[in-house]
C-alpha cells in the first residue's frame, strides 16, 4: 500500500492527503514562476533566489512525508517486530541518506 491510498485506514497523526496535494500545487506554482522568470529574462540572482525558495519548499515537503512514514509505517513495523521492522528502519535510513546527498 502506498503512503496515501487508504485515507480511511490511516492513523490520525498522518498528514491529510488534501494538505499534501495543496503543498505540492504551491511548489508546482513556484516552478512555473521560475519558468516565467526565465522566459522574461529576469535577473539571474532573482531567479536563483526563487530556486532556493522552491528547493526549501520541496525539502520541507520531504521532511513532512518522512515524519509521517516514521510515525506510521515504521512504527507499525516496529510494533510487529522481526524482519519487517528491520526492513522498514533500513528503508527509512536509506531515504534519509538520499535526501542528505541531494
Amino acid at each position: 500500500m502506498t503512503a496515501y491510498t487508504a485515507l480511511s485506514e490511516r492513523p490520525a497523526h498522518r498528514t491529510d492527503k488534501d494538505d499534501v496535494l495543496k503543498r505540492l500545487r504551491r511548489i508546482e506554482g513556484q516552478v512555473r514562476g521560475l519558468q516565467r522568470m526565465v522566459e522574461e529574462d529576469t535577473y539571474c540572482i532573482d531567479v536563483l533566489t526563487q530556486v532556493g525558495a522552491a528547493t526549501k519548499a520541496l525539502q520541507s515537503f520531504a521532511l513532512t512525508l518522512l515524519e509521517d512514514h516514521l510515525h506510521s509505517c515504521v512504527a507499525d513495523a516496529a510494533a510487529e517486530g522481526g524482519d519487517r521492522a528491520r526492513e522498514k528502519a533500513e528503508e527509512a535510513s536509506r531515504a534519509v541518506a538520499r535526501m542528505l546527498r541531494s
